[in-house]
């Protein structure tokens, strides 16, 4: 089969390289795959470098969220069926064949095609466990998502607004604003020197979902609205930012930490139960994740590069097999 493999550090485009490899055999507790599509996602830009929090053994395939067709079952899996189109993450899916742990298997969403369904599952549970698991998202309250057009700020926007929230959006360019409206932002603020204060305008933020990291996070402290909640997903922004603990007693507000893959390892079954509401809000057309551009396999290093840069929208899908 064919395979992208990372074969040192470095910018995407650089050090990957399609390669040809046997088809893995799927082990106890595994799940083969033949790959129809695979997201690319800004991990995978910081696998290419190092600088993910899991550092592979070189050379390795990235990818980690595909939809596909189950072409075998390890030894012990039961509850899958040969055959079946499912959705799974793991490192190691940018090829044409994939082993992945059964536990991170979940049926693809009818409503959904490929390329959608390929995005569904780390964007939509990042979002979902953010909001609902640890802020407790209510309806009527203001969630104010950053890089609301982007693939996680999507799905934060279209959850949020599922939810009855408010969701005012704030994204980096006015190109990127009609994105984040589609995705069921009422409200969207360019980040510049004047979102804090329309922020404030509108009666400050219940609940911020905060990507980005950096002068975000800075700036969401100062817009938070009391006993607000500020869940941190990560750090696009290259920045981490400091908690100043002193701040965050005097205005009455909480910080929240989002590590939805511990969820897929310590708590599984609150994943699956996820799945099944996502589902059922894919198949109502409540959700739908925004897929900005589908690219072919053999483009898969620069797709990753244009992840890496940062100038997407929605989500970037390879297509693998049809």
């Amino acid at each position: 089969m064919r395979a992208w493999r990372v074969t040192a550090h470095g910018e995407p485009e650089h050090v990957m390289s399609l390669d040809e490899v046997p088809v893995p055999a799927p082990g106890p507790g595994q799940v083969l795959v033949r790959t129809r599509a695979v997201s690319v996602n800004f991990p995978d830009a910081l696998l290419a470098r190092g600088q993910y929090q899991v550092r592979p053994e070189l050379p390795f395939t990235p990818g980690i969220e595909l939809c596909g067709d189950i072409a075998a079952l390890g030894e012990g899996v039961t509850g899958l069926e040969v055959g079946q189109r499912i959705v799974a993450t793991d490192i190691g899916v940018m090829a044409e064949y994939a082993s992945v742990p059964a536990a991170a298997v979940h049926p693809a969403p009818e409503a959904l095609d490929d390329a959608a369904a390929a995005a569904l599952l780390i964007a939509y549970q990042t979002a979902w466990f953010g909001l609902h698991r640890r802020a407790g998202l209510q309806s009527g309250e203001t969630l104010l998502v950053h890089a609301a057009a982007g693939g996680v700020g999507t799905a934060a926007c279209q959850l949020g607004a599922a939810a009855g929230a408010k969701v005012i959006g704030v994204v980096g360019s006015a190109a990127k604003a009609p994105v984040a409206k589609a995705a069921g932002a009422s409200e969207v603020l360019l980040r510049d020197e004047t979102w804090i204060d329309a922020v404030k305008g509108l009666g400050g933020a219940d609940v911020v979902f905060d990507p980005v990291g950096g002068s975000a996070f800075e700036g969401s402290t100062k817009c938070i609205a009391f006993e607000g909640r500020i869940v941190v997903v990560g750090f696009a922004s290259g920045e981490i930012p400091p908690v100043r603990a002193n701040h965050a007693l005097v205005k009455n507000y909480s910080v929240l930490g989002l590590h939805w893959a511990l969820y897929q390892q310590r708590r599984p079954e609150l994943v699956a139960e996820a799945h099944q509401e996502l589902t059922r809000l894919a198949a109502t057309g409540a959700i739908r994740p925004v897929v900005g551009d589908t690219v072919a396999f053999e483009d898969a290093a620069a797709a990753v590069q244009r992840v890496a840069g940062g100038t997407t929208t929605g989500r970037l899908v390879v297509e693998v097999a049809k």
